[in-house]
């Protein structure tokens, strides 16, 4: 179990503004969080300040920092739903023992596709 974060606790939430797909989803992502509960940072052109993850590891996989902890793949997006009303169920349904498990496959079988999905939108090799 994942535990829980205050709705409070800050969300940072870095992403791949060099890939097509990123890009588009995050901008979806902007518009659905209308109290501006989730911090985006790009990472695509340089290591973000104070980011305890090297940049290589936040474009190969999606991170987050929900106050003191460091969270990547399925989790990462989990907590940002959790943020957004609309995508919120999926969010806590990500906290139960084997949907998490069941995201985070999803997301890896995700991550081996990425790079044909990418081509596809126009985006980096």
């Amino acid at each position: 179990m994942h535990g829980a974060a205050s709705p409070t606790t800050r969300l940072t939430v870095w992403f791949d503004g060099a890939c097509p797909l990123c890009r588009r989803e995050i901008a979806m992502l902007r518009r659905l969080d209308r109290r501006f509960a989730i911090e985006f940072v790009d990472v695509s052109e340089g290591q973000p300040e104070s980011c305890p993850v090297a940049q290589a590891d936040l474009l190969a996989r999606f991170h987050a920092r929900e106050g003191d902890r460091v969270l990547s793949g399925a989790a990462a997006f989990a907590a940002m739903y959790r943020r957004i009303p609309l995508l919120r169920p999926i969010g806590e349904l990500a906290r139960l023992p084997l949907f998490d498990r069941v995201f985070e496959g999803l997301y890896r079988l995700f991550l081996r596709i990425r790079p044909r999905l990418q081509q596809w939108a126009g985006g980096r090799d």
